[in-house]
């Protein structure tokens, strides 16, 4: 009997996320081996909501620690094959997946642009008030589908994009199941107990 492999679907992303540093200027300072590609269950069934996130592993110009309310923390370390990840990129399944091809490179495309050019485990900064997203969220999406556009002329190979055309019933009934990489979003540590 022919028994199917479940998609990895970190595995899988994290191929995808490869290639986009590799083909878009604007991405060469991601270091992957350093971003844990995981996934989360979507706990609503609908197509509007959190599609991904980023989760910086340091503070502001990457800093071990902060302070809050009078306390120093710092935040839960996380180790994956023995490496110390900067990173964690969650997508939110089956929510992600059921989106167009396009739309989920758009979203890939925008978390990755939230990591640092410094790679040092904080967020890109935009001056102001708005310091996430710019002052309109519109032009940085706006922005994420002019870099979509320029990696999509690279002629990327079609293999690791393919499981993106599909959405998350389609690969369910060809692959059995989408397993992955599961990791709770790291909790912040007060200084004195993260020891």
């Amino acid at each position: 009997m022919n028994r199917r492999l479940p998609l990895d679907f970190s595995a899988a992303m994290f191929d995808v996320c490869v290639d986009v540093t590799r083909r878009v200027p604007e991405f060469r300072h991601v270091r992957m081996a350093e971003v844990a590609v995981t996934f989360a269950q979507a706990r609503r069934k609908v197509a509007h909501g959190l599609q991904a996130k980023l989760t910086p592993m340091r503070f502001e110009s990457g800093t071990l620690e902060t302070s809050l309310h009078g306390k120093r923390w710092t935040v839960q370390r996380i180790v994956v094959d023995g490496r110390e990840m900067l990173y964690l990129l969650t997508f939110y399944l089956p929510r992600f997946l059921n989106h167009a091809f396009r739309e989920k490179l758009i979203t890939v495309f925008h978390e990755l642009y939230h990591i640092s050019p410094r790679f040092d485990g904080d967020i890109r900064r935009f001056d102001g008030h708005y310091h996430v997203h710019s002052h309109s969220q519109k032009q940085y999406d706006a922005h994420m589908e002019t870099l979509v556009d320029k990696y999509l002329q690279t002629s990327p190979p079609a293999e690791p994009l393919q499981f993106l055309h599909d959405d998350f019933l389609t690969l369910q009934r060809r692959y059995g199941q989408v397993v992955g990489l599961q990791i709770p979003i790291p909790k912040l540590l007060p200084v004195s107990q993260s020891a």
